[in-house]
């Protein structure tokens, strides 16, 4: 079964099918197994009320991106941070800071953003290649930022709360962003050249006034979950209706624009949920035949030794991350981890952000690394440009890796002060 998945995956069949197609074959062949657990495992793999908070977040975050919260949000920041030295590269970490609250997901901070800041810093003479790779890499805000779509659907598969998931992404969301903002300044510490002339008070009350209600938008998700008064689903359909309302005080949505935010929600959920129904009778398998129990047996074989176990487990999720959607690789990996993981003590609210942190990395590496192609359609560069602009931003982002890796505390010291154990 494995060899034909990998081998299917390969061969570009889509996740969803690369996964069924070798499933319903043990199926077929396994000696007291009938058709029904088909339907039943894909069904109950969808049956899930949090799982909703899916496709809401990923409508919150298309219609932020049609009702042009992205450019407001901009504009604000560089006419209050303009003047600085090397502003646009800060205005770029801080615009897709603050756009995190409300997306969830690289894809769409590249989409909303990239179009923005690459032209404005390679017009301003930052270099096209600082300028791609700053804007690539502080896309990878948004996913580990709360709310985080991936958080939802770990929490979702590990059955870990999604409100203590969202919490342990927050140091590790602003520890990427100290680090940009450092490679940001050491870029610009001898350029006097790369500043604005200051604007003017009126014009940055301005541009508050109008970025003031799309920033309401973290304060109704975030607020409503640890305030108790929403649930993540609740949360995240209440600020998408919120969305809705703001694009139509701003005069950017019309049916035109609804169309295009509605179906590609809805192409996105409907591919995400395939995904979930075909790993969930696919877990299904791996657990009848005892694959994570053989898997931590095996593990705890070779090494006893946590450090050990997290350097292996890091090195195969990097490699994961270069040829998976970090989605569907969440899906069908954390069934299996989390038992081998729990053998060494460790906590599924960290295990959870090690792995998505490993996989954000892998949207920024090819071949399957989607931010490089969103970039690529939005700035006209090819892929292998902005490839190797983004190879220098590795670096610092593996080190706050293995800094969330191994210093429990970054992810745990909120979701423990809150309340999540």
């Amino acid at each position: 079964m494995l060899f034909g998945v990998i081998g299917l995956m390969l061969l570009r069949v889509p996740i969803a099918f690369s996964l069924l197609i070798p499933s319903l074959f043990y199926i077929h062949y396994a000696d007291g197994v009938t058709l029904m657990i088909v339907l039943q495992r894909m069904t109950a793999g969808v049956d899930s009320f949090p799982l909703l908070a899916v496709p809401m977040f990923i409508l919150m975050g298309n219609l932020a991106n049609e009702a042009g919260v992205a450019d407001r949000l901009y504009k604000f920041a560089l006419s209050a941070l303009g003047h600085i030295r090397g502003s646009l590269g800060y205005v770029t970490v801080a615009s897709s800071l603050v756009f995190s609250w409300m997306s969830g997901s690289a894809i769409s901070d590249a989409a909303a953003l990239g179009k923005i800041q690459v032209p404005a810093m390679t017009k301003r003479g930052y270099g096209e290649s600082f300028a791609v790779g700053l804007t690539a890499s502080s896309t990878l805000i948004g996913p580990i930022m709360p709310p985080s779509v991936s958080a939802v659907v770990y929490g979702v598969v590990s059955g870990v709360s999604i409100g203590g998931l969202f919490l342990a992404g927050v140091v590790p969301a602003l520890l990427i962003t100290l680090v940009l903002m450092a490679l940001v300044f050491l870029f610009s510490r001898n350029k006097p050249g790369l500043r604005l002339p200051r604007a003017p008070r009126k014009e940055i009350a301005r541009a508050g006034v109008s970025a003031s209600f799309s920033l309401l938008t973290p304060v109704i998700v975030l607020g409503g979950i640890f305030g108790g008064i929403f649930t993540p689903t609740e949360a995240a359909s209440a600020a998408a209706l919120y969305m809705i309302v703001l694009g139509l005080s701003y005069r950017t949505l019309g049916l035109k624009q609804f169309k295009s935010v509605f179906s590609s929600t809805a192409s996105i959920s409907g591919s995400i949920m395939l995904i979930i129904a075909a790993a969930s009778l696919f877990g299904w398998v791996l657990g009848r035949e005892q694959v994570p129990q053989l898997l931590a047996s095996g593990m705890l074989q070779l090494t006893e030794d946590p450090v050990v176990f997290l350097i292996i487990l890091n090195i195969f999720l990097l490699f994961i991350g270069t040829v998976m959607e970090p989605n569907s690789a969440v899906l069908i990996l954390v069934p299996v981890i989390m038992p081998i993981a729990a053998q060494y003590g460790i906590e599924p609210i960290r295990l959870g952000s090690i792995i998505i942190f490993n996989l954000m990395i892998g949207l920024l590496t090819p071949p399957v690394g989607l931010v490089l192609f969103v970039l690529s359609s939005v700035t006209n560069l090819s892929v292998g440009k902005i490839s190797r602009a983004v190879l220098p931003f590795l670096v610092p982002l593996v080190a706050i890796l293995m800094i969330v890796t191994y210093v429990p505390w970054v992810t745990l010291a909120l979701p423990n002060y809150m309340g999540f154990h």
